[in-house]
């Protein structure tokens, strides 16, 4: 059975790698709003609020884009009304994929 070498612990190098993530944090939180778009932190974390983050998967639509928006699809967090909420092109996307997402089940 092969065997793991574990390196001893310490505080600073937690410590560090804790703050290393929260400054990270801190400069995508500046970065969002100097872009003037809204976010919410969620988990510590600065993220695009949810219109402004489906708004911008469907503008790039790129095959992760769109698996993110299936995964939001799939467990309700967004859905068919949320058309509505985007020009003609973004709203053709999303139905596209609600359409593409209703022939597999």
């Amino acid at each position: 059975m092969a065997t793991t070498a574990l390196h001893e612990f310490s505080w600073e190098r937690m410590i560090a790698a804790v703050e290393a993530v929260r400054e990270r944090a801190s400069r995508a939180a500046a970065a969002l709003k100097q872009a003037g778009i809204p976010y919410t932190v969620v988990d510590g974390n600065a993220v695009p609020t949810i219109d402004a983050l489906v708004r911008m998967k469907l503008t790039a639509f790129r095959l992760k884009d769109r698996v993110h928006l299936l995964d939001m699809l799939e467990v309700g967090l967004i859905d068919e009304s949320w058309a509505r909420r985007f020009p003609t092109e973004l709203a053709e996307r999303l139905q596209e994929l609600i359409g593409s997402r209703d022939r597999e089940a």
